[in-house]
């Protein structure tokens, strides 16, 4: 055991402490700060980030009788810096935190960014962001909040941020309280630029099969349908965008042109609710009836991101039926990322597959001289209730 005296937030604390207690336990422990958050006490995660004679430490890897003397600025610290009331009025602006375990860490980061970086643009936050780790916001939120918080110190100085980064950029440590000659361990960290990604090698044209789904991360959703039709009207009318779009409830095109369009999508589905505007473009296997709708689009809400490929391919049955099967591969970011995994959205995806399909065979029995159906309306209610209609069934025959 040793005796450890350190300066926290402005106030002198001394406990006595196992030689090896690291910062964060003697934080939480000792001082009783329990806003300072223990991740994966590995370094990685960011979430028990701190600040240490003004600059960021994983205080998870620091041991606390390593720091004797240091003045340690915790989340409970920040009462009268200019620069976390800022941040912590556009945390709540831009919705970036959710459960809340990362956010003492990510104010930390950030409020560091914003002194060291006052020109950052939103490519070097994220890599100033990288070392904190989120797993509920998709950081959406967070690189907007740090953005705003930039662009107003740009548009509009202020002079205690400005005497802040004077004090940084003099190698005294920006901390809240009133600033000392700091030791010359534990230099800031200064991430090196990303390494610009190598460019695409352009595929040439084959008669290879267009990709079942695109390779990569994301939330993966088979489905599919059946319709009484020959697989070649069927295909003929599924590369059909315009017709397509129809079929589908809640979409709408705006922009046609070729395999590309343009358009929006309205989805609504317990509290979720959103309108993504975007682009997309056809990928199409004549040959093998087969083709990848890729798209990619932002809510004008939340500001969530999407981006999916829909895989389909044609094929003939017999009686003159075909059959339509649907692979959907997606990820979101941003606040709505939150609903992407669940069960109840998965089995909403598939029930909207069931009706897209429905919505093809009644097109398709129009004929080219019949009336074509209205455009697909989109019933959140109806489906909403169906969905978890189906799920109470399945419930049930599980128990049974």
């Amino acid at each position: 055991m040793v005796q450890v005296s350190l300066e926290i937030n402005g106030k002198r604390v001394s406990h006595e402490a196992p030689a090896r207690m690291h910062l964060g336990d003697f934080l939480r422990d000792q001082a009783r700060l329990t806003g300072t958050h223990l991740g994966c006490e590995h370094g990685v995660c960011g979430a028990c980030t701190v600040l240490l004679d003004g600059q960021p430490v994983r205080s998870c890897i620091a041991f606390a009788a390593a720091c004797e003397g240091r003045r340690v600025t915790t989340i409970e610290g920040y009462d009268g810096d200019p620069v976390m009331a800022r941040l912590r009025q556009a945390f709540t602006r831009h919705h970036a935190l959710q459960c809340g375990y990362c956010t003492p860490g990510m104010l930390a980061t950030a409020r560091d960014i914003v002194l060291r970086l006052p020109e950052a643009d939103e490519a070097r936050v994220r890599v100033e962001l990288s070392g904190n780790l989120c797993r509920c916001t998709g950081y959406m939120g967070i690189v907007a909040a740090v953005m705003s918080v930039l662009a107003e110190l740009r548009e509009q100085p202020d002079a205690a941020v400005t005497a802040l980064r004077e004090a940084l950029a003099q190698g005294r440590g920006a901390a809240p309280a009133a600033a000392t000659p700091a030791p010359t361990g534990f230099q800031a960290f200064a991430p090196a630029d990303p390494v610009p990604a190598a460019p695409a090698t352009p595929r040439a044209a084959t008669a290879e099969p267009a990709p079942a789904r695109a390779a990569g991360k994301g939330n993966h959703i088979e489905g599919g349908f059946q319709v009484p039709f020959p697989a070649d009207q069927v295909w003929t009318f599924m590369v059909d965008l315009p017709a397509v779009a129809a079929c589908l409830p809640g979409a709408a095109i705006q922009e046609h042109d070729g395999d590309r369009v343009k358009g929006r999508i309205a989805i609504k589905f317990g509290p979720m609710a959103a309108a993504f505007n975007g682009a997309a473009r056809l990928e199409r296997d004549d040959a093998n009836r087969r083709a990848v709708l890729r798209g990619a689009g932002q809510d004008t809400l939340s500001q969530s991101r999407a981006t999916g490929d829909i895989a389909y391919q044609v094929r003939a049955l017999e009686g003159g039926q075909t059959r339509v099967d649907v692979d959907l591969q997606y990820t979101l970011q941003g606040p709505l990322a939150q609903f992407s995994r669940s069960g109840l959205v998965q089995d909403f995806v598939r029930r909207m597959i069931a009706d897209f399909g429905k919505n093809v065979g009644a097109r398709l029995g129009a004929g080219a001289d019949g009336e074509a159906p209205a455009q697909a309306e989109f019933n959140a209610v109806g489906m909403f209730f169906s969905v978890l209609w189906m799920r109470v069934k399945r419930w049930f025959g599980r128990a049974g």
